[in-house]
C-alpha cells in the first residue's frame, strides 16, 4: 500500500517503512508526525484519488532528525567588469520514517523499530573518526548530574607570603 502526501509545497509517494527527507518540520527526535494532506492512496490496482484530498486518510511518521542539507553554491559574475560574488546556502531538512498509512478502508503498518541515529554519527562511524563519534554520542546521551565543582586550593605564593609575615 502506498500514499501520495503533500508537505512543504512538494508531493511525496510513500510506503510504510520508507525513509523520507522533507523540508524542516517542528519537533524533537522521536516525535510522532501525522500528515492529513493525503492526495492519493493506492493498493495494487485499487487506487483512490482525492478531490483534492482523500477523506479520512492519514500518514503517520516518526521524526528521526533535523539537519542541514547539501550546500548549494550561488555564483554571480558580470563579464569584463571584475564583478564576481560567491555565496552558499544549506537548507534545513527533516528526516522521517513512515510508520503507518490509513485510508480508503485499508491500513498498512511498519513492524520495524525506528532507529534515531543521526546521519552525522553514521558517517563518522563509517569513516572511523573515533573522536567525532565520541563527541556525537556524548551530545546525544542525556545530560547526567555532575558533581559539584571543587574549591580551588590557595596559591602557594600567597601562602608563603603569609607564613613570612607571621615570623
Amino acid at each position: 500500500m502506498y500514499a501520495v502526501i503533500k508537505t512543504g509545497g512538494k508531493q511525496y509517494r510513500v510506503q510504510a517503512g520508507d525513509l523520507l527527507v522533507v523540508e524542516k518540520l517542528d519537533g524533537e527526535p522521536g516525535a510522532e508526525v501525522a500528515f492529513g494532506d493525503v492526495l492519493m492512496v493506492g493498493d495494487g490496482e485499487a487506487v483512490t484519488v482525492g478531490a483534492p484530498l482523500v477523506d479520512g486518510a492519514k500518514v503517520s511518521a516518526t521524526l528521526i532528525e533535523t539537519r542541514k542539507g547539501e550546500k548549494v553554491k550561488i555564483f554571480k559574475k558580470i563579464r569584463r567588469q571584475g564583478y564576481r560574488r560567491t555565496r552558499g546556502h544549506r537548507q534545513s531538512e527533516t528526516v522521517l520514517r513512515v510508520t503507518a498509512i490509513d485510508g480508503a478502508g485499508k491500513s498498512a503498518k511498519w513492524d520495524g523499530k525506528v532507529d534515531l541515529t543521526s546521519k552525522a554519527l553514521l558517517d563518522a562511524r563509517a569513516r572511523n573518526l573515533k573522536n567525532v563519534v565520541a563527541e556525537l554520542e556524548a551530545a546525544a546521551a542525556p545530560a547526567k548530574a555532575e558533581a559539584p565543582a571543587k574549591k580551588a586550593a590557595p596559591k602557594k605564593a600567597a601562602a608563603k607570603k603569609s607564613d613570612d609575615a607571621a615570623e
